[in-house]
């Protein structure tokens, strides 16, 4: 019997891993036991999904990417090429007491490339990290952020324009409702 996902003839995926129906896994990713991917999600060259971790549908792993044991995917993820996420707060290579510490990435969040995510954290539904940005607190939903640490630099749309900018941003108040002047949707700050 065929599987329900094509894995690369090159890519390690563990008999106790649950991958979804139209997933692609490519050239030497690995995907080790206990780990759960979603329908439709696509896992670029030499990506790491490591023990229990969960992913949703939809999602885009690019290549080298490691996501370690501790984090939930949620659907629509991209997560961009050689993008890092931690999951001790203390680690040491001779401990025996690492304490893995969860991490949650939120429907449609988009982690550019080369970020480190920093475990504990969520990052908000449709929210934006700029490429090689170091997520060290919550991403607030359709947030932008940049840098080292990741900073707020502005909101985006559900279609990823910018629709606010930080000074803009200063002067809405929570809940407030922008109009998208790309895609026309109404996104709630």
């Amino acid at each position: 019997m065929s599987e329900p996902y094509f894995a690369h003839p090159t890519a390690v995926v563990s008999e106790k891993a649950k991958i979804g129906e139209g997933t692609k896994i490519w050239h030497h990713a690995q995907v080790r036991e206990g780990a759960v991917i979603g329908r439709n999600c696509i896992l670029g060259k030499c990506a790491y999904v490591d023990a229990d971790v969960r992913i949703g549908s939809g999602v885009k792993i690019e290549n080298r990417a490691s996501i370690f044991r501790g984090v939930t995917v949620e659907d629509d993820v991209f997560i961009g090429p050689h993008v890092v996420f931690t999951n001790d707060k203390y680690p040491r290579a001779f401990s025996r007491q690492w304490v893995i510490v969860p991490t949650l990435v939120k429907r449609g969040a988009s982690i550019g490339a080369n970020c480190t995510v920093i475990c504990g954290v969520t990052v908000g539904e449709y929210s934006m990290a700029g490429a090689g940005s170091v997520i060290t607190r919550d991403v607030p939903p359709h947030a932008l952020v940049v840098g080292n640490p990741a900073r707020l630099a502005g909101y985006v749309c559900r279609c990823g324009n910018r629709i606010l900018d930080v000074q803009q941003a200063k002067k809405v108040s929570r809940g407030s409702k922008v109009v998208c002047q790309k895609c026309g949707e109404t996104t709630v700050i």
